[in-house]
C-alpha cells in the first residue's frame, strides 16, 4: 500500500516540480518596454587602486539590463559616440560605398538613462597567506588565505531623458565573503576584461547582488512611467506605428490615438503629466521588429505624427 501511494505522489508531484524549474521566474513577454542606456556612474569612494570601479559597475549594470529582458538597452555614452564617429566617416567620401555604410541619424534614441554615485567600496580580511595569481582578468586572484569580504553601496537615478528629471531613485548594497580556499581578490595586477572571471570573486559577487537589486527596483517602475509611440503612416483603414516587437508590442493589444499635451509647471517648468486628447482606437494586427500594423476599431482623422499610449 505504501509502494502504490509513494508512486502516486511521485507521479503528481514530480511534474509539477519540473514545470516549476523548467518556467522563467519572470517574463517581459508582452510587457511594453523602454530604451535605456547607462551613464558614467562616479566614483565617490576612497579606493585608490588600479581596478576601474566605475567601469566595471557600467559594464555589469548595461549586461545585467540586457538580461532582465525588459528593456532595449542602447550602448554605454563612449561607445555611441564610436558609432557616431564611425556614422562621420562613413559620409566623409573615404570608404567604399554600398549598403554597409553607416547612414548618419540611425542611432536609437534612448528614453531613460541610469546614473549614479558609488558612494563605499571596501575589501577586508584575507591578508595572510594565500597564493596571488596574476590574471588577464579584473585586478588579480587570490586563492587560499583565509577569508575576504567585499562591500559595495551605490546610489542610482533614472533619468527621462527628454525632460531631464530623475523619475526614481535608490540605494543599493552588495556584500559578499569568501573563506577557506575559495577564491578572493585583489589589486595588484590592472584591468583586464575578464568579466566571467571577475564575477566568481567575492568583489564581483558583491557588485552582482548591487546591480541585481538596482536593476529590480528600475523594473518595479516600468508600469508608472509615461510610454508612448506615433503613427508613421495611415493607409485606408490601417495605422502604422513605429513602435514593435522591440518595445514589446504584441497582437491584439488596443492603444489609444490622438494629440498629446504636456502639463507643466508654469512656476518652474517641471513636467507634471501628459494629457491625451483622443481621437480613435487601434488594435494591433501584425508586428515587426520597428513597426507594428493596426486597425483602426472607432474614431475617425487620425493622421500621421499622432501620439499612441495604451
Amino acid at each position: 500500500m505504501k509502494n502504490v501511494l509513494l508512486a502516486v505522489l511521485l507521479a503528481v508531484v514530480l511534474p509539477v516540480l519540473a514545470n516549476a524549474q523548467s518556467a522563467p521566474a519572470d517574463s517581459a513577454s508582452g510587457g511594453l518596454r523602454f530604451t535605456i542606456g547607462v551613464i558614467k556612474f562616479e566614483n565617490h569612494t576612497n579606493w585608490k587602486g588600479q581596478f576601474a570601479l566605475s567601469d566595471t559597475w557600467g559594464s555589469m549594470l548595461t549586461d545585467s539590463l540586457q538580461q532582465s529582458g525588459h528593456f532595449i538597452v542602447v550602448a554605454e555614452a563612449d561607445m555611441r559616440q564610436a558609432a557616431m564617429q564611425e556614422q562621420d566617416f562613413g559620409q566623409s567620401g573615404r570608404v567604399a560605398g554600398g549598403g554597409k555604410t553607416p547612414v548618419v541619424g540611425k542611432l536609437t534614441p534612448v528614453q531613460l538613462l541610469v546614473k549614479g554615485d558609488i558612494t563605499n567600496f571596501q575589501t577586508t580580511g584575507g591578508s595572510s597567506g594565500g597564493v596571488s595569481v596574476p590574471t588577464p582578468g579584473f585586478g588579480g586572484l587570490r586563492v587560499g588565505g583565509g577569508g575576504d569580504t567585499a562591500e559595495i553601496n551605490a546610489v542610482i537615478y533614472v533619468v527621462d531623458s527628454t525632460t531631464g528629471q530623475v523619475v526614481a531613485s535608490k540605494k543599493v548594497l552588495g556584500t559578499a565573503t569568501s573563506s577557506g580556499m575559495t577564491v578572493g581578490f585583489h589589486d595588484g595586477y590592472g584591468v583586464g576584461g575578464d568579466m566571467s572571471t571577475f564575477k566568481k570573486t567575492n568583489v564581483g559577487t558583491a557588485m552582482e547582488k548591487a546591480i541585481d537589486d538596482a536593476v529590480a527596483f528600475i523594473v518595479t517602475k516600468i508600469p508608472a512611467l509615461h510610454w508612448s509611440g506615433n503613427v508613421v503612416l495611415v493607409k485606408g483603414n490601417q495605422v502604422y506605428i513605429n513602435r514593435g516587437a522591440r518595445e514589446g508590442v504584441a497582437v491584439g493589444q488596443v492603444f489609444k490615438v490622438g494629440t498629446s499635451e504636456v502639463l507643466r509647471d508654469p512656476g518652474t517648468g517641471e513636467e507634471l503629466d501628459v494629457a491625451m486628447n483622443e481621437k480613435g482606437k487601434i488594435r494591433v494586427d501584425s508586428v515587426k521588429e520597428k513597426v507594428a500594423i493596426c486597425t483602426i476599431v472607432s474614431g475617425n482623422g487620425l493622421q500621421v505624427g499622432m501620439s499612441v499610449m495604451p
